[in-house]
């Protein structure tokens, strides 16, 4: 009975890891030993930084709305603590793109929180 060699099984796995390590740089795209260690580190990052990519876009949203409160002379933390108080809920992300496209309407809700404070 002949040998079997180079089975489908094999093959496919190997050409599965070589898929996923295609634009890779030097041997870790080629050589199946370094781009099995490369696919897994890649993975690792890309499942840790879906995670980490929600935590950098607050953070920017909350220093584009901050930097467009004190334009209005106030602080973003009164800001949102003013939000709250006059029953606006509206996210940070809705507040960023505000701040930025639509400057008059952030305006009035920078003016309906300083009420709210006031109150």
């Amino acid at each position: 009975m002949p040998r079997a060699i180079d089975g489908t099984r094999r093959k496919d796995r190997r050409k599965k890891i070589l898929k996923l390590a295609k634009g890779f740089w030097g041997r870790r795209k080629s050589n199946f030993r370094t781009a099995k260690d490369a696919v897994a580190k890649a993975l690792v990052y890309s499942y840790r930084d879906r995670k980490y990519r929600k935590r950098e876009f607050r953070k920017l949203w909350i220093a584009r709305i901050s930097a467009a409160c004190r334009e209005e002379g106030m602080t973003y933390s009164r800001f949102i603590e003013g939000l709250r108080k006059s029953n606006i809920a509206i996210n940070r992300k809705v507040l960023s793109n505000m701040a930025i496209e639509d400057p008059q309407a952030f305006k009035e809700l920078v003016a309906t929180a300083k009420k709210a404070l006031e109150v």
